[in-house]
């Protein structure tokens, strides 16, 4: 199994999460997060001078899927998160190296 981790634009969660149903995964968590990336942030300039804001508000989502869902979840993901701008986001890949299912003390394969 392996987990992927996505940090995305927050406008662009339910368009993900519509494109993973369609592949036929529902199973995911998402939560707000804040950071920044090779942009570092964004300028403004207003009348009381320049300011930064560096740290941008994202959306982290977390998904675990068996090892021949994986480049379909990377490209549905990369697919409906994308706007090509800056900011758009990262994905990361990692092994899973167990899973058990709390309710019933199972090790899901």
């Amino acid at each position: 199994m392996m987990k992927v981790e996505a940090i995305i634009r927050p406008e662009k969660l339910n368009a993900v999460k519509a494109s993973l149903e369609e592949i036929g995964v529902h199973g995911m968590t998402a939560y707000p997060v804040q950071g920044r990336g090779e942009q570092k942030g964004l300028c403004f300039t207003h009348r009381a001078g320049n300011y930064r804001i560096d740290m941008l508000e994202k959306t982290k989502l977390e998904i675990v899927v068996s090892d021949d869902q994986t480049e379909k979840v990377v490209e549905t993901v990369c697919q409906a998160a994308r706007t090509g701008d800056a900011g758009d986001g990262k994905i990361f890949v990692y092994p899973v190296a167990r899973v058990i299912r709390v309710r019933t003390g199972e090790e899901v394969k």
